[in-house]
């Protein structure tokens, strides 16, 4: 299971309703709701500019995190709704759902290469090309896996890993399921390629340019 999810900080929020949570937007806050996992919901506070800087990171929607609240004991969440503002398009409520290690969650994860030091296409000079660096998978919340294993021991010049040659977490699938789509491949370097195309043209002979004289004579 994967060993880093990255925090979520966020406050109680005293009161409900919509007075509250123009007081907290007053106070630089961004109002919020924590529902789901079988308990009632909870009204938060999240400051605006560390949310900010956490939408901007990209992601945010399929990310799991741990909410902290101080004086409450850590929970998993997903984002399920951000409100922004229709004309400075800034995040003014956020929707966040607790999940139970059952819970199925779109989420995405890293792809890491095993062997790349001794893959024989890339001794043979050629060149591994990540296509993707991370997959989105469907996945339990109580098995998320650190990473994404592609092993390239046996990976020879041309070759293309798609997700169909990985295999998977147990449990988890690939949300992406319409076409094989490519993780990487290892290729030969351009400079090899284009030396191998050579010129396309043909070689004149000599005695075929034509002279300065010969144009004049045809004129």
């Amino acid at each position: 299971m994967a060993g880093k999810i990255p925090d979520l900080n966020a406050t109680v929020r005293a009161g409900t309703g919509k007075g509250a949570a123009r007081q907290a937007r007053r106070n630089g806050d961004v109002p919020g709701i924590v529902y789901g996992g079988g308990t009632d919901p909870q009204s938060i506070n999240i400051p605006f500019n560390y949310l900010l800087t956490m939408l901007r990171k990209g992601r945010f929607m399929s990310t799991l995190f741990n909410l902290k609240i101080e004086g409450q004991e850590d929970v998993r969440v997903i984002c399920r709704g951000v409100q922004r503002d229709v004309v400075k398009d800034l995040p003014t409520h956020i929707d966040l759902m607790r999940l139970k290690r059952t819970s199925r969650v779109k989420i995405f994860i890293p792809v890491e290469f095993l062997n790349a030091d001794t893959c024989p296409g890339v001794k043979k000079g050629g060149v591994l090309t990540v296509v993707r660096n991370e997959v989105e998978l469907d996945v339990l919340a109580g098995e998320i896996p650190d990473s994404i294993q592609v092993d390239l021991a046996e990976a020879q010049m041309d070759d293309t890993i798609s997700i169909s040659n990985v295999t998977l977490p147990e449990g988890s699938k690939a949300v992406i399921t319409d076409r094989d789509f490519v993780i990487a491949n290892v290729s030969a370097p351009r400079a090899l390629v284009a030396d191998d195309e050579g010129e396309d043209g043909e070689d004149v002979a000599a005695d075929e340019v034509p002279t300065a004289g010969d144009e004049a004579a045809a004129d």
